[in-house]
């Protein structure tokens, strides 16, 4: 994780993949999503003024997401504050890692709203897993990541969030994890009015998964088809997971 504190390496990375410009994010051990509120609120204050301030130095090249802690509620709207006053290009949320985290929470409403009217990119990256049986074998990454994602999408789109807040740009991460497998299951509980579905108020699975946006990091030439057909090819966005060894070894060939 050391060269996270040398941009000048993802500049040289970026240079030899003809990239120019990307959107930075802090990873999920820097999350520390164990934290109490106040020390969460100091440790995010921190981690987003120090990005703020390294991606300043190279503009148009480096642009910083602001990271919010969603299993903080209290926090949010000082957070909002923070990041309207500017100097950010998007926010950065984890997919989950906390038991708090479920993003059909009506206590979230007043986030959603705000990153409408502020027209903002989002970015969705697993947190940690919470699942014990995934700890062998790296499966918290393998299996664990992907799955998070497909949760936090489902939850988003059978609360009809993206419908209902049009102005957000969510984007899932790993070429939407395991929820472009789920769309047509959830399709199909809409159209037979499986219990908790409320058909009269919410936008068709499908169509709902339609608005997202995904990276490419599917690993799998099957995977990314999907994707293209969940999504559509222009909701594809180029992907890196710079310097992770799970991000792609070859994204200009990719």
């Amino acid at each position: 994780m050391k060269d996270l504190f040398y941009p000048e390496r993802l500049l040289r990375w970026m240079d030899l993949n003809d990239i120019q410009r990307s959107l930075v994010s802090i990873p999920p051990p820097l999350y520390r999503q164990g934290l109490d509120q106040d020390h969460a609120l100091q440790w995010v204050t921190y981690v987003n003024d120090a990005m703020q301030m390294t991606c300043a130095q190279y503009p148009g090249r480096l642009e910083a997401l602001f990271y919010m802690p969603l299993e903080h509620v209290a926090l949010l709207e000082t957070l909002m504050a923070r990041y309207a006053a500017g100097g950010f290009h998007g926010v950065a949320l984890a997919a989950g890692g906390h038991p708090d985290i479920v993003y059909s929470r009506p206590e979230y409403e007043p986030l959603w709203g705000f990153l409408h009217r502020q027209e903002s990119f989002v970015f969705i990256h697993p947190g940690t897993c919470g699942d014990s049986r995934l700890a062998p074998f790296y499966l918290e990454n393998l299996v664990g990541n992907p799955y998070e994602t497909g949760v936090a999408a489902s939850h988003l789109v059978m609360a009809d969030v993206p419908r209902r807040f049009s102005g957000v740009r969510f984007c899932l991460a790993h070429a939407g994890g395991v929820f472009p497998c789920l769309c047509g299951r959830l399709e199909r509980g809409f159209l037979t009015r499986r219990p908790g579905v409320d058909v009269d108020k919410l936008e068709a699975p499908l169509k709902a998964a339609r608005r997202f946006y995904v990276d490419g990091i599917a690993h799998s030439e099957a995977a990314l088809a999907l994707a293209r057909e969940t999504f559509g090819a222009d909701h594809i966005l180029y992907g890196s997971d710079w310097p992770f060894p799970m991000g792609l070894k070859d994204p200009g060939a990719h």
